[in-house]
């Protein structure tokens, strides 16, 4: 893989601060977002593959997570909000229009994106969305998160003290991240998953029907919090939508080169074409 510059940046959406990490160069714009509590670090590997094959990729901590402000009003928090935040990531860094594209919560803000502002979406990267089928392992897994959070925040503080203590240098990439996700502010944390949960999740399914930009859905077997199914119904809703299984849950952590290359192409067939939208406008008056 070729060298990319990366750069670190910053901007501000209601008055917080949120941080950002820009791989690349050129008009080929990809936003890529982190999963529930998880730092923007994550996608560094797929962002720096993107890069090299001339992608301008560019990956974002949302409010409450990573480098980003974490304030503690669950108000703040909702994938709505969260889809708001890229907007202005993209006013601010004068792109037009990107893939968008993440992980769980990630994929989820992706489909919120191309909801409430279609024209800025070149197509849709979902991996592991958070749909239908995910409610009740959802719950299971961070209700009781909110729960030691809310109620005995003492535990959030011990985990993260411990988990700061490891020199990120001396362990795999993956196990920083992991130690990077531990690294959590008790109250923060809990208005980030109560502001999720109570709020508007997705875009409903008749929204998600009317999303004309193309998307690679990424579904893994065996994942009960982001069941296989639901990526690959996301993929049958969406009009332009295709479905692609991972071979395991650890597949584009552990043998990402498959993946990175389908990712690769989607990216550069979102570019290569009009968009969906624009080409229509243009085949409008010869239909007549």
């Amino acid at each position: 893989m070729s060298l990319v510059s990366e750069r670190i940046g910053q901007f501000f959406h209601d008055g917080h601060r949120l941080e950002y990490t820009e791989y690349g160069g050129g008009e080929d714009w990809v936003v890529l977002l982190h999963g529930q509590l998880m730092p923007r670090r994550m996608h560094e590997p797929l962002a720096r593959h993107l890069a090299s094959q001339g992608a301008h990729v560019v990956t974002l901590d949302l409010l409450g997570h990573g480098r980003s402000d974490r304030p503690d009003d669950p108000r703040l928090y909702s994938v709505t909000a969260f889809a708001e935040q890229v907007v202005t990531l993209l006013d601010e860094l004068g792109a037009p229009a990107a893939v968008v594209g993440g992980t769980s919560l990630g994929a989820n803000v992706s489909l919120e994106v191309a909801a409430i502002a279609p024209d800025r979406v070149r197509g849709l990267l979902c991996e592991m969305p958070v749909l239908d089928n995910a409610l009740e392992a959802g719950i299971l897994a961070f209700g009781p998160m909110l729960f030691w959070a809310r109620f005995v925040p003492v535990t959030v503080r011990a985990v993260r003290r411990v988990t700061r203590a490891v020199p990120r240098g001396l362990v795999p990439f993956w196990a920083g991240i992991a130690l990077d996700t531990c690294d959590q502010r008790p109250a923060a944390m809990a208005a980030t998953i109560h502001g999720i949960f109570f709020g508007r999740i997705a875009p409903a399914s008749a929204t998600r029907r009317r999303i004309e930009a193309p998307a690679m859905v990424v579904g893994h077997p065996s994942d009960p919090i982001h069941p296989a199914a639901d990526a690959a119904m996301l993929a049958a809703e969406l009009p332009h939508g295709e479905f692609v299984e991972a071979q395991s849950l650890l597949e584009w952590r552990a043998r990402p080169e498959r993946l990175h290359a389908l990712a690769a192409d989607f990216v550069s067939r979102c570019f290569a074409t009009a968009p969906l939208q624009d080409a229509g406008r243009t085949a409008s008056p010869t239909a007549r």
